[in-house]
């Protein structure tokens, strides 16, 4: 058998990232840490969760009605 595998590089890069690549490296972890979060607290607080998720979804939908309203009021059916 083989006594040494090189599967390829596995270490960390000599260059840190600067600039945007840093910027995009330091906004992926802040999501992927407030994602963690989010999924944390929905599993600690289902009910909570899912109370929150209907009461934006049922904002959302008033709203749209309320805007699709409004604008259909402007318009004439009969010309």
């Amino acid at each position: 058998m083989a006594e040494e595998l090189n599967a390829g590089f596995t270490g960390s890069p000599t260059d840190q990232p600067e600039g945007v690549r840093k910027a995009a490296r330091t906004a992926t972890d802040a999501v992927k840490r407030e994602t963690n979060a989010l999924a944390v607290g929905a599993a600690r607080h289902p009910h909570t969760a899912t109370t929150l998720v209907l009461a934006i979804g049922t904002l959302a939908f008033g709203i749209g009605y309320l805007l699709g309203r409004s604008s259909a009021e402007n318009r004439s059916y009969w010309h």
